[in-house]
């Protein structure tokens, strides 16, 4: 039985990665921190895990939860994420830490702690979930660029520190996609971000689902230490 653990499972692009895994034969676990995605689990074989990933230590104790009913994490897939907007200036000391801790630490304490079974079998496939802000950072929202090239540094330099025990570790941009994460925009603003795509839309979840079973799949076996943009050519 080949298992995916996607955290941030209960949102729209976590969803729809768990959605499309589940497809390629895997049982995944959903993680969720407070809306438990009961009915997508259900439809798709898979089972729920709880946690709140602002608790740094709340990381190790969810791989374990999920190794005792799974036995094995084939692929880990670091999508939960928060959004922090505002100046530098406005951003008190523990907004920021809240979204480290979600957004970057609690990825590299889940990672560290479902190394050590991927090693011993000498397989699995990592993928963080970044941003194209990440890559090129955004005005007003300094902490959450910072948050998300973290992770793209974090990506390069565990799958150079992994690669010889035959694991690999990509990471996906995305640009602009089409997610309750949105909601704050009004249609004009979502018509504009559409506008200055050069494929003329704004990308929905489904568009990050098919770059990660990409990257998890036989077609992959020699990509590692990459970034993936799926972000319609917003960000070249």
């Amino acid at each position: 039985m080949k298992t995916a653990l996607v955290t941030g499972a209960s949102g729209g692009i976590g969803s729809a990665i768990a959605e499309r895994l589940a497809q390629d034969g895997y049982t995944c676990v959903l993680h969720y921190a407070s809306r438990e995605p009961a009915a997508l689990a259900g439809r798709i074989g898979g089972m729920t895990v709880q946690a709140d990933l602002s608790d740094i230590a709340a990381a190790p104790a969810l791989a374990q939860a999920v190794l005792s009913r799974t036995g094995r994490v084939d692929v880990l897939v670091n999508n939960a994420g928060i959004s922090v907007t505002g100046l530098l200036t406005d951003v008190d000391t523990d907004t920021r830490q809240r979204l480290f801790a979600v957004n970057v630490l609690s990825a590299m304490e889940l990672t560290r702690a479902l190394l050590p079974q991927m090693i011993a079998r000498k397989s699995g496939s990592i993928v963080n979930i970044s941003s194209m802000w990440g890559q090129v950072g955004a005005s007003c929202e300094v902490d959450y660029s910072a948050a998300k090239a973290a992770l793209i540094g974090f990506t390069k330099a565990l799958a150079q520190e992994v690669g010889p025990s035959g694991i690999r570790v990509n990471c996906i941009a995305p640009g602009v996609i089409d997610t309750p994460m949105l909601g704050g925009y009004d249609a004009d603003t979502l018509a504009s971000l559409a506008e200055e795509t050069p494929l003329g839309r704004l990308g929905i979840p489904w568009d990050v689902a098919e770059a990660v079973s990409f990257l998890c799949s036989r077609h992959a076996d020699f990509i590692t230490g990459q970034v993936l943009g799926v972000n319609g050519g917003f960000v070249i």
